[in-house]
This record gives C-alpha cells, sequence and structure tokens, in this order.
C-alpha cells in the first residue's frame, strides 16, 4: 500500500572509499530498485533536495531507492575532485550491487539513474556492468566542454548582451578550455580570465572553480558519453527539459538516437527518449516537476520489471 516504506542511513564500500546514504525499501518485496545518482560538484544524496520527491514517489510504487553522498560530500569519505569519471562509475557500480544485495530488491530489475553529470556516470557504469536498465536524467549527448560552452552562450544570449559580447565571452572560454588540454596550472588559467577583464557571463562557470576543481574540470572536459552509449547493453531512456538551457536538448537526442541505431549495438540496448516541453534542467515547471514526469519514471521502470 502507498505509503507503507522506510528509509534507513547505510554506508558500503567503493574502490578506496566508504560511501554514505540512504536505502528505502518498500513495504513487502520491492518490484524493482534504483540507484540515484547526483549531478556535478559536491552533490549529496538529495541532490540539493532534488531527489527527495523523486524518492517518495519512486518508493510508494514499490521501488526501493538507494542514494549517496558524492566522495568527499556529507558523510562520504574521499575527494571528488580527485575523481576520474572511471571512479565515479565504480562508485555507481558500488551502489547497485550493494542495491541488488538487499534482499527486498529482485537482482533482475535494478538499475542507475543518472541526473546531468550522473548521467554520464551511469552511462559509463552501465557500459562497464550490467544494470538492468539505465535512466539519464538531463544529461548531455556531447562532452562536458561543448555543454558548458552552450550553457554559456545561452545565458549570455537570455542576459540581453550584444552578439560582440557573446562571442567574447565564448572566445575567452575557448581559451581555457584550450588551456585545460594543454595541462596549464589553476594560475595560468586565473590570469587567462583575469586578463580578459571582468568575467561578466563567464562568471556563472568560473566563480565557484578553486586549484581543485580546475584539475577536476580538465579531466573531465573532453569526456565524450557515445562510446558508453554505444557499449550498452541494456534499455536506456533519456528525459530532457524542452526548455533545458544548461544542455544542447535537439543535439543530444540526435547523438543518442545515432548511437542507438549502430549497427553493432547490443539488441538490448534499445533507447526510449522523453521530452518535457517547457522544462526546464530539472525537469520542472513553473518551480514543480513536470506533468507526467514522476509517472513516466515509474511506468517506464515497471514495464521491464
Amino acid at each position: 500500500m502507498p505509503g507503507e516504506w522506510r528509509v534507513r542511513e547505510v554506508r558500503f564500500g567503493a574502490e578506496g572509499v566508504t560511501l554514505a546514504g540512504l536505502l528505502g525499501v518498500p513495504g513487502g518485496e520491492a518490484v524493482a530498485g534504483v540507484v540515484l545518482v547526483g549531478g556535478s560538484g559536491p552533490s549529496d544524496r538529495d541532490n540539493d533536495g532534488y531527489f527527495r520527491s523523486i524518492r517518495q514517489y519512486l518508493l510508494e510504487a514499490g521501488v526501493a531507492v538507494l542514494s549517496y553522498d558524492k566522495r568527499g560530500v556529507g558523510r562520504s569519505s574521499g575527494r571528488w575532485c580527485a575523481a576520474t569519471m572511471d571512479d565515479l562509475a565504480s562508485d555507481a557500480l558500488a551502489a547497485l550491487g550493494f542495491l541488488r544485495a538487499q534482499p527486498e530488491v529482485p537482482d533482475e530489475a535494478a538499475g542507475l539513474f543518472g541526473h546531468s553529470e550522473g548521467g554520464w556516470v551511469a552511462l559509463r557504469a552501465a557500459a562497464r556492468g550490467a544494470p538492468s536498465w539505465v535512466i539519464t536524467n538531463s544529461c548531455p549527448g556531447v562532452t562536458p566542454a561543448e555543454q558548458e560552452r552552450y550553457a554559456l552562450t545561452t545565458a549570455a544570449r537570455a542576459s540581453g548582451s550584444h552578439e560582440r559580447d557573446v562571442d567574447s565571452v565564448v572566445a575567452l572560454y575557448d581559451r581555457l578550455v584550450e588551456a585545460g588540454r594543454r595541462g596549464v596550472g589553476f594560475a595560468e588559467a586565473t590570469r587567462i580570465v583575469t586578463e580578459a577583464g571582468p568575467p561578466g557571463a563567464l562568471a556563472a562557470f568560473w566563480s565557484d572553480v578553486d586549484a581543485d576543481g580546475w584539475e577536476f574540470l580538465k579531466r573531465k572536459q573532453d569526456h565524450d558519453p557515445l562510446p558508453d552509449a554505444l557499449r550498452l547493453r541494456c534499455p536506456h531512456l533519456a528525459i530532457f527539459g524542452g526548455a533545458d538551457e544548461l544542455v544542447p536538448v535537439a543535439d543530444s537526442i540526435r547523438l543518442f538516437s545515432d548511437a542507438a541505431c549502430d549497427l553493432d549495438r547490443d539488441h538490448r540496448a534499445s533507447l526510449t527518449v522523453q521530452v518535457f516541453p517547457g522544462a526546464d534542467h530539472r525537469v520542472r515547471r513553473d518551480g514543480v516537476l513536470a506533468p507526467g514526469y514522476l509517472p513516466t519514471l515509474t511506468k517506464w521502470i515497471h514495464a521491464l520489471g
């Protein structure tokens, strides 16, 4: 019955770290289980509150839910900014293994849900491991460098900046990306930004970057999710908000679709795309989750159970 579920604090080991999080199980045996993987930065088990309503809805629909603090966040050990995408994928696989070990969770119906950057992590984990399915939520089909360039361009134009100023911001960002590819240190990267004058529209990208964050960005910026999409051996649900200002939605759909049409892709790796018109990066309209979003999640998961 709805509401007959419980949540408890858990800890589990991953490669070189101990991760802490919340495990929610419905009353009786679950029809499925899902690991929620948070987005960029120091995301915790609630992903800045975003996962709370998703967790509750899934639990009431009979789906067990595990979410965890990223390395070095909350009660988890380690440092996320020292991690690679493979490290983060290993953490997601460790979480999936822990979830599958729970007696209430059917092993054959446990999958991964990754939001934003967490979608890249979930795809890498799914390509390496064997989840029953994978859901990417507002996950770009392009590299982090391309995604951030799109977000900066969109933000600069939305602010009413003259096209020359937009071009200047994008050119400065491109210089930073190239500097990262050359392996320059944080001091040199800071000099590039400082000599260009006030960061303007670049501020949203650069203001929170420190030396550790710069090293993480350099490692991550050219991560391509498409090879992982090509290696999938399970169904993939790709969800987008149609008004997402951070992700090139149309390009991402095209790229994931191209991967799904590849003749060498495993026959089990179907692709379902769901776009919620007018919804933002968190698939919200007017500050709340888009109508039909939560039922879409549960219906798709139940259909595979």
